[in-house]
């Protein structure tokens, strides 16, 4: 999300770096226990998504920082149909080879997203606009198998937990949303089964997500509904998805954020909902909007860090979360600097991630490590 949802033909050719050996040198010998190591004892995984760019993967310092404190990895971009086939069979593998192949050598996993991002602004154009045929189902169905396919096998047992669909409900009513693909099949519903069916097909080895950013607050309560629908649906359906991916992007998104307690009581009925199914959960994209807190940096790291532990305890309470990624480690790079739904009105630079712009470890970070270092082992 250099900008997340600023896309992609620069992402697509953006020339990679080549990497030079760095000894961890941003990291004094006394640096505190890393947090991939504090979720290790506890039977989990800690990451970020990180981007092929120079800002990113081609910054040696922020390289070593993923290092240090990561045992997992998501590609922030470079794995979105967008990016992978900008046009109908121009494969475009450059970028994530050399992510994986990085995470690979520093034994780091690496998860794949997305296989389909359902709003269709982010349908590849030349998807939009397929010629299907007399039958577009058929058609529909394989250029999806097509995707689902040459992705996979690419990849191939590298990747070992897929974002098969991603952010399928409109949050204004809790619709599932449409796009050309739905619109050539029987509905979204259909469709979005399909999209699991071909994964489990051509990645039988993965656990397959369903990706979304609902929250726990009331200006979400229609989100979180039309999630549990769309989860229930798919489980009479037998739709092999394994577990629903919190994007956690939590802080003050809407004017209804305030409630405080109200709002993680929510969130935890909504957790205990999709448990209930039988599903996984894992928080695949944590970051905090700080728009409402005070522009005094002490204070507002102080609220960011307040609201990450919270969130983080009650998601921790259930076993069967085993993976935490946030959406960047340092507050420059994060695509919160550039979102304009909910920019701070005092234009100050946002301070949503673990570590600063000069890659100093914040208050947010200590919040994780104590969040972790409390919750359950897992099996």
């Amino acid at each position: 999300m250099t900008t997340r949802r600023t896309m992609l033909g620069a992402l697509a050719g953006a020339a990679l770096l080549p990497i030079a050996f760095n000894p961890l040198q941003a990291f004094a010998a006394e640096a505190p226990e890393s947090l991939k190591d504090i979720a290790r004892r506890k039977g989990m995984r800690f990451g970020t998504a990180i981007s092929a760019g120079p800002n990113q993967f081609g910054d040696p310092a922020y390289r070593a920082l993923v290092e240090r404190e990561c045992n997992l990895i998501v590609a922030e971009n470079e794995m979105k149909w967008q990016a992978i086939e900008p046009a109908k069979g121009k494969l475009r593998y450059e970028a994530p080879d050399a992510l994986l192949k990085w995470a690979t050598d520093k034994g780091i996993a690496m998860r794949g997203h997305n296989l389909f991002w359902q709003d269709k602004k982010w349908v590849p154009a030349w998807v939009a606009n397929a010629d299907f045929g007399s039958d577009k189902r058929v058609g529909a169905e394989r250029l999806m198998r097509e995707h689902v396919r040459a992705e996979c096998e690419h990849f191939g047992k590298a990747i070992g937990s897929w974002d098969v669909v991603n952010e399928a409900i409109d949050p204004a009513d809790g619709a599932l949303r449409q796009n050309v693909l739905t619109q050539a099949m029987a509905g979204p519903v259909d469709q979005i089964d399909l999209a699991f069916r071909l994964a489990h097909e051509y990645a039988p080895h993965a656990q397959l997500v369903y990706n979304d950013y609902m929250r726990g607050d009331q200006g979400s309560a229609k989100h979180r509904a039309g999630v549990l629908r769309l989860l229930g649906e798919l489980k009479k359906r037998g739709t092999p998805i394994n577990a629903l991916g919190l994007q956690s992007h939590i802080g003050s998104w809407d004017e209804s954020s305030d409630r405080g307690k109200a709002d993680l009581l929510e969130w935890r009925k909504f957790l205990d909902e999709v448990s209930g199914m039988g599903y996984d959960l894992l928080i695949t994209e944590l970051d905090v909007n700080d728009r409402r807190l005070p522009a005094d940096i002490a204070k507002r790291d102080a609220g960011v860090a307040a609201a990450t532990r919270d969130y983080l305890d009650v998601c921790l309470s259930f076993p069967r979360l085993r993976d935490i990624l946030v959406w960047g480690m340092s507050d420059n790079i994060s695509w919160l600097q550039t979102w304009d739904e909910a920019p701070r009105k005092d234009g100050v630079p946002m301070r949503p991630c673990p570590y600063d712009a000069k890659l100093q470890a914040k208050p947010m970070r200590q919040a994780i490590a104590d969040a972790i270092n409390a919750a359950p082992a897992r099996a």
